[in-house]
């Protein structure tokens, strides 16, 4: 046992069971096997590859669908059927496909860690930058364009110390140790989601970490299949880790029909997903999200930005806390393991924006979306709990919203984004100077109006002045035109920042005009029943390409100003 280490992967029994070593004791290590164990006893051979938990990363890895521990699902599925086989052994990657490599580097030249040696067009898509790996830099002695498999030898270098390495599209990457990069820097510009609630109330910043906690059916699910679908990061990594099989099943039938808006593509062509159902071993489900963190850490170093989602971590978490039990450990609270926020920290602090390494200037990110599902919505469950403690975007869905069909269910009285303020001049430079005051103003409409709400369920409406009245009515409209989106309608589904800030402004600006024909001695009755009010409700369903029909509905507002008593 001298030579057994920590996370070494073993392959035990003649059927050569994959597993990974979890704990060390004098002469004794503990195994936690990736496959079903029914039919293992004493006497079984255990065989150690004295590797650690890796995963391949090469060009072909774009558009798969791998298991929790980097195996290829389409390829198990052609050998073995519809269920996983004991003791399968794959490659991830196709190591025979040819690919066309076009060096960008030369010989003679002196290379780093990171400096990308060429590229590879991996579909018309994505270019996959094939970089000097971890370890190596020195002068290249050899280096050819043409077509070669992952395998094969593309360059070799002269490292300082005099020895030969050959290079090859394959790396294998540890999936537990993070990839260096130069420095990690501070966000300064937001990931666009086209989802107004998000955009707009809650925004995260490109390298941030957001967590989407919510009870069964509050919509966890569907808001990540949104960010997934519309967010503006040029790589997605989507991890099904521990969800129902229903659930997984309509992401990988749902992901190759849908088209990327930007370019017209298949969604498929810059998404990886990694899906571990909940009736796959625990073990391979607390891989999967090491797998997809790694695999999204690759393509930063690249210079892309890159969101992983992963839904959910309170099934990982689970996963920690059987195979803690199993290791008869000393429990924390709930039963999950003491160590539970610091293993969270360690996935969350993965994510960023970073220099990468490499004698070039690249800056790559990872923005992590983690979806939390704590037992019967309880927000102070422990997984729940410290992740709040490290994300600083909270999108807190809420049931009530979700049985009023009001989606994306997520509740703006307890929600909060810790980065609108940082981002403050990208907003002014790329949106408008006066977005963030109408957010504001949005904001403190809808908190105004739960005070209001909790007045007039006590005493009636009749109480209230006729500001307080506009007030809830203005509210009503941010809720229903402006905040509920249809994931399923063919132009709500999306909206630009452009469009979000003319709705939001139409909006407010109705408002602010009520407010006045009020103090000048307007009915508010005939503020209630203006007629313009429908065109304003109707303005999510304006197409991106026609957004000029919103400033014209604003510069009618400002015209007419509550004198038209007929809609057009």
């Amino acid at each position: 046992m001298q030579d057994v280490k920590m996370f070494d992967v073993v392959h035990i029994s003649k059927d050569a069971l994959i597993g990974e070593v979890i704990e060390l004791r004098g002469d004794k290590a503990s195994i936690q096997v990736y496959e079903e164990t029914s039919g293992i006893g004493p006497g079984e051979i255990v065989v150690d590859t004295k590797m650690p938990l890796s995963v391949d990363l090469a060009p072909g890895i774009m558009g798969g669908i791998f298991d929790g521990i980097g195996r290829p699902l389409q390829t198990i599925k052609e050998q073995s059927g519809n269920r996983i086989s004991r003791g399968i052994h794959l490659s991830s990657l196709d190591q025979t496909k040819k690919w066309n490599f076009v060096a960008t580097k030369k010989k003679d030249d002196y290379v780093v860690t990171g400096d990308i040696l060429g590229t590879v067009q991996e579909n018309e898509i994505i270019e996959h930058r094939i970089m000097v790996p971890a370890g190596v830099s020195g002068k290249i002695t050899k280096i050819s364009s043409g077509s070669f498999n992952i395998v094969e030898t593309i360059a070799e270098i002269k490292k300082d110390d005099g020895t030969l390495t050959k290079i090859a599209m394959l790396q294998r990457c540890s999936v537990r140790l993070g990839r260096p990069y130069k420095n990690k820097l501070s966000p300064s510009q937001p990931m666009l989601t086209g989802q107004r609630v998000i955009d707009t109330l809650f925004p995260i910043a490109r390298g941030g970490v957001a967590a989407v906690p919510g009870p069964f059916g509050s919509g966890k699910t569907v808001v990540q299949h949104q960010l997934a679908k519309w967010a503006d990061a040029e790589i997605i990594v989507y991890i099904g880790c521990g969800e129902r099989g229903n659930e997984m099943t309509d992401v990988l039938n749902e992901f190759p029909r849908l088209f990327d808006q930007k370019n017209n593509m298949p969604l498929m062509k810059r998404t990886i997903l990694i899906a571990n159902t909940s009736d796959m071993p625990v073990a391979a489900r607390e891989a999967s999200i090491y797998t997809g963190i790694t695999i999204a850490e690759y393509f930063r170093d690249m210079g892309y930005n890159v969101a992983i989602m992963a839904d959910s971590t309170s099934r990982w978490a689970e996963a920690l806390r059987e195979m803690s039990g199993r290791l008869e450990e000393m429990p924390g609270e709930e039963g999950y393991p003491a160590y539970l926020s610091s293993r969270l920290a360690d996935f969350y602090e993965r994510a960023g924006i970073v220099k990468t390494l490499g004698s070039d200037e690249r800056i790559g990110s990872i923005t992590a979306i983690g979806a939390v599902s704590p037992p019967g919505g309880d927000l102070s469950e422990p997984v729940a709990q410290a992740t709040l403690r490290i994300v600083k975007v909270f999108w807190g869905l809420s049931s009530a919203l979700a049985y009023k069909r009001h989606f994306p269910a997520i509740d703006w009285l307890i929600s909060y984004s810790l980065y609108a303020d940082s981002m403050s001049d990208w907003y002014d430079a790329n949106i408008a100077p006066a977005f963030l005051k109408y957010r504001t103003q949005a904001m403190r409409i809808l908190q105004e109006n739960a005070n209001l709400e909790e007045i007039v369920r006590i005493i009636g409406i009749d109480s209230l002045s006729d500001k307080d009245r506009l007030l809830m009515e203005t509210a009503k409209s941010i809720r229903e035109d402006y905040l509920h989106q249809n994931a399923y309608h063919e132009v709500d589904t999306f909206t630009s920042s452009k469009k979000q800030f003319k709705m939001l402004k139409t909006i407010i600006d109705l408002h602010n005009l009520g407010n006045d024909a009020l103090d000048n001695g307007t009915d508010l009755e005939n503020i209630l029943n203006y007629k313009m009010r429908e065109h304003v409700g109707r303005m999510k369903y304006i197409k991106e390409t026609e957004i000029d029909k919103i400033d014209e509905l604003a510069r009618r507002l400002q015209r007419e100003k509550f004198t038209s008593e007929v809609a057009d």
